[in-house]
């Protein structure tokens, strides 16, 4: 059981308001992450689940009971931050059975559990060595063990990849991944990496400001994003973002061309990502641009091109392309792979 409700829940600082009335539903088993821009009030939002942060107003209910007012320890979650705060003259198998020690669990009880941690993270072999001898990741899989054992209701992770080194993020997002579907355990993550989001993720809540931009699945939110900032937060590179003008069933761009506009009311931007460009010869498309900058990949280019008063495109192209800086493009954009939003920023 390990379903999280949040209702109309504020956080204020003296005069300053980081959480703006959210309301949001957990259920049971999911993994739930909270990206967003720096500032936007993610962590902060984690910490009130966990009981770090006072709620200022609104409820959180853990299976229909109300823990607003609990302290951590009452709440049945565990933790795993940035940092990963082992012990370091304890071993590993000291680190993640303490908590179960200073509860008073019995030996027998302390060892079973931290054997089946430690068969589940794959740390049977390290067990009886200090953290000092571990590598990053190896650290980290032993901080979340030391949660495993606590047997929670959910699991809380504070950017808790943000410390390795990009090998070690790829292999412990596996490694996560893979607790995930072992434990089948609810599972609220926060992170500014849309790539651990869009990996990881059951459902995305994206965050603007102390509000929920949107929530969906990684599918829903990369097809259909409700406003532009998701539009432009999710997906890399960044989608490509133009003025428009629209009337009559057709939209036009300024120093391009246009096409069919099927909204059903007015749009002054215009929104297609990087990979879904397609490149023509000039005079073909909704406008003309020149190669400005390359950048090669391997197995990608991007293509930065200059519109002109249209603006810069960015283009994910083959790495085997043979085009070369300065060389003149059609832009080509299959309409139904065009998002259009209105001066208030929201989709078409």
């Amino acid at each position: 059981m390990g379903a999280i409700a949040l209702q109309a829940i504020e956080k204020w600082f003296g005069e300053l308001q980081v959480i703006k009335g959210l309301d949001l539903e957990i259920t049971d088993g999911e993994f739930v992450v909270f990206v967003g821009p720096s500032g936007c009030g993610k962590s902060t939002l984690l910490r009130m689940i966990g009981g770090l942060e006072e709620i200022s107003r609104g409820k959180l209910l853990i299976d229909g009971e109300d823990k607003s007012a609990d302290p951590p320890s009452k709440r049945g979650l565990t933790m795993v931050f940035q940092s990963y705060a082992l012990y370091p003259h304890m071993s590993v198998r000291e680190n993640m059975g303490f908590s179960l020690k200073t509860a008073g669990a019995p030996r027998a009880e302390i060892d079973s559990k931290v054997n089946e941690a430690a068969r589940i993270l794959k740390l049977d072999a390290f067990l009886d060595r200090r953290p000092k001898t571990l590598s990053g990741g190896q650290r980290q899989r032993v901080a979340i063990g030391r949660s495993i054992v606590r047997d929670p209701t959910a699991f809380l992770f504070d950017e808790p990849l943000s410390n390795l080194d990009a090998a070690l993020r790829v292999e412990m997002r596996y490694e996560i991944a893979k607790l995930h579907q072992s434990l089948r355990r609810t599972m609220i993550y926060v992170t500014h990496d849309q790539v651990e989001a869009m990996t990881l993720a059951d459902r995305i809540v994206v965050l603007e400001f102390g509000r929920i931009a949107q929530v969906g699945t990684p599918r829903e939110l990369y097809r259909r994003p409700a406003n532009l900032f998701v539009a432009q937060f999710i997906g890399s590179p960044k989608m490509n973002v133009l003025e428009c003008s629209t009337s009559n069933g057709s939209f036009s761009l300024s120093g391009g061309r246009g096409g069919q506009f099927t909204g059903k009311r007015p749009a002054t931007k215009i929104g297609i990502r990087p990979e879904h460009v397609e490149i023509g010869p000039e005079g073909a498309g909704i406008l003309d641009g020149t190669v400005d900058v390359l950048e090669y990949l391997g197995a990608d280019t991007y293509l930065i091109v200059d519109g002109g008063s249209a603006g810069q495109i960015t283009i994910r192209a083959s790495g085997e392309t043979e085009l070369g800086i300065g060389d003149r493009i059609g832009v080509v954009a299959p309409e139904n792979r065009l998002h259009f939003f209105d001066e208030m920023g929201q989709a078409v």
